[in-house]
């Protein structure tokens, strides 16, 4: 989606930009219900009410006065942007400095054939320093801040907010100091503890996702509608001692459960590849304990 090249001192290693993910969303429609045709849209003005063509549209700011200014594409080209066809790299800082809230998009970075050793050089240099490099690109005709790392043996380019674009959280329990008992951290700390693990991506599932691709096989299908599952039942708690003493017994609980449920299903498939039977592939967990709900997953276009 981007060529250029990054530049840092007189290094110059040539690039190509490609995004580094892709949602899995269901993407909807909007329709008719009566019979399911797509629900278009005009473009009209709303002062004359006459439906305009793309060639006519042009952009607009509107001043507080309620005068709008008139914006053209070569408006635009006579901005003085330096970065049109690079990555500056500006600095080079400590990765644990950097705030992810600063974050937007992720992007790989590919070098062109003759560019390999630099690229390379510069991969390794910022894994063994543990550095990031801030850097400035130009996308779609808009200078941003942007952060370079090194990960898989690939640079990838984070996208960033400018500093006054993220919002300064003011709530008014920030000037509340309350009392935190020193059991209550203590039996947090245990809960923390007993909850820590190695992080894993593969381990976790867009149980909605799966839930709805579901629902829309089974309507496909004029089949009967899959139930939802059932709510898991939450005891009465007490107070927040009491909420933390059973977090940390259902933690434990929880790791013992799946460490001897690894046990087993290692026994079985010994005894099964000493039968003959072929090793299957590992199962994911039926309970939704063991994993994480990702965010929703429907979009309408």
């Amino acid at each position: 989606m981007w060529r250029g090249a990054i530049s840092f001192g007189l290094v110059t290693i040539a690039v190509r930009l490609y995004t580094a993910a892709e949602e899995h969303d269901f993407r909807f429609h909007q329709v008719h219900r009566v019979d399911a045709g797509r629900i278009r849209y005009r473009r009209v003005c709303s002062a004359c009410g006459a439906e305009v063509g793309l060639d006519e549209i042009v952009k607009g700011y509107e001043l507080d006065d309620g005068r709008v200014v008139l914006l053209d594409q070569d408006d635009f080209d006579k901005l003085p942007i330096a970065t049109d066809r690079a990555i500056e790299v500006v600095e080079f800082v400590p990765a644990a400095e950097v705030d992810p809230i600063f974050f937007q998009k992720s992007y790989y970075l590919e070098p062109d054939r003759a560019a390999v050793r630099p690229y390379v050089l510069l991969r390794t240099a910022l894994e063994r320093s543990d550095r990031l490099a801030v850097v400035k690109i130009t996308i779609r005709q808009r200078e941003t801040l942007a952060m370079l790392r090194a990960r898989e043996d690939v640079l990838v380019l984070h996208t960033m907010l400018w500093p006054d674009e993220v919002r300064r959280p003011e709530f008014g329990f920030l000037d509340q100091q309350p009392e935190i008992r020193p059991q209550e951290l203590r039996m947090a700390s245990s809960l923390v503890e007993s909850m820590t693990g190695a992080f894993d991506p593969g381990d976790f599932q867009d149980d909605y996702r799966e839930a709805l691709a579901e629902l829309i096989e089974a309507k496909a299908a004029g089949a009967e509608l899959p139930e939802r599952g059932a709510e898991p039942q939450r005891g009465e708690v007490i107070d927040l001692m009491t909420a933390l003493e059973r977090s940390v017994e259902q933690a434990r609980s929880s790791r013992a459960g799946a460490a001897s449920g690894g046990r087993a299903g290692g026994a079985e498939s010994k005894q099964r590849r000493a039968a003959g039977g072929g090793g299957g592939k590992k199962a994911g967990s039926a309970g939704g304990g063991g994993r994480r709900r990702a965010g929703g997953g429907q979009r309408t276009a």
